[in-house]
């Protein structure tokens, strides 16, 4: 087959490893930046150009869009769905799980355990904002942070209600979020292919740190998962319509909780940890389902 993996850097660990998975199967495999994408959208035969050149019928396309280009990714990727090529995570599925707030409401709708999660945009009373999702201590939350940037600790409802009104004074869009205490500064990272976790790993913080992020220095190890556990990663996933994502889990003494739905997840922490080939099983994937027209959105709202 032939496929393309959007992806603005060709040298990252994931876009090169599933190249690298893609054509050891015998796939021919294109890597395209998707900001140099650009479309023809009124015409009845869509199109998508690049570099000066129509680009060719792709049976398939991984997006691998970033949250800061999350607009325009998600564009190109409607406009290849538009031309019925087989998109592994549609646009729409993309575009509800990058919104924070959008993608809790769904999961809560779907009776899916979450941390009690508050949202406010000029609140009367930031006490009571506080005490209704159990005060101090809790986390507060950027809605559009990436990779544990915009997330705040307040450990006493006097620096909860200071970094609140902080946020407000820049007209920023936060969520104030119970903390659980239990999960000791880690989470769960499910890796969720076509309704199976397909690899999971525990994700501890550093010292002194509640964020789990490997990128802000925390460590990775293989985890074995409860049968709720997996469940609750697949009903995430199903409820956002992604066919593959990462699924963020807090161990608590109310079950597990999901902290986020990521539609493009990095590969390299999860298969370092578990060596697992997750490149290969998204490659699995498309040769199972990969068909002209054959994208159909999941979930709703």
């Amino acid at each position: 087959m032939k496929v393309a993996i959007l992806s603005r850097n060709k040298n990252l660990y994931s876009t090169r490893r599933l190249k690298e998975a893609g054509e050891a199967m015998g796939h021919e495999v294109d890597i395209i930046d998707t900001l140099h994408c650009y479309m023809d959208i009124t015409s009845s035969r869509p199109t998508v150009r690049y570099h000066g050149e129509e680009l060719p019928k792709y049976d398939a396309i991984i997006p691998r869009i970033g949250a800061s280009v999350t607009f325009y990714g998600t564009a190109v990727a409607r406009q290849f769905e538009m031309m019925g090529t087989f998109n592994v995570n549609e646009s729409v599925a993309i575009s509800r799980s990058r919104d924070k707030l959008r993608s809790m409401q769904l999961l809560s709708r779907k009776g899916i355990g979450m941390p009690r999660t508050g949202f406010a945009c000029k609140p009367d009373n930031i006490k009571d904002l506080i005490k209704n999702v159990g005060g101090a201590p809790v986390v507060i939350k950027l809605l559009e942070g990436t990779q544990g940037i915009g997330v705040v600790l307040a450990d006493t409802a006097k620096a909860a209600e200071s970094i609140i009104e902080a946020f407000m004074g820049l007209k920023a869009n936060i969520l104030v979020q119970e903390f659980i205490k239990e999960a000791g500064g880690a989470d769960i990272r499910c890796l969720v292919i076509g309704g199976k976790v397909v690899a999971a790993m525990k994700r501890q913080g550093a010292e002194g740190e509640f964020r789990s992020n490997l990128h802000r220095g925390g460590s990775a190890e293989v985890v074995k998962l409860s049968k709720e556990e997996r469940q609750t990663a697949v009903n995430a996933a199903k409820v956002m319509g992604l066919n593959i994502c990462g699924v963020d889990l807090l161990r608590s003494q109310n079950g597990p909780m999901v902290m986020e739905v990521n539609s493009s997840p990095g590969l390299e922490g999860i298969e370092k940890a578990t060596g697992k080939d997750v490149a290969a099983l998204v490659f699995d994937f498309i040769e199972k389902n990969a068909k002209d027209h054959h994208n159909k959105t999941r979930g709703k709202g």
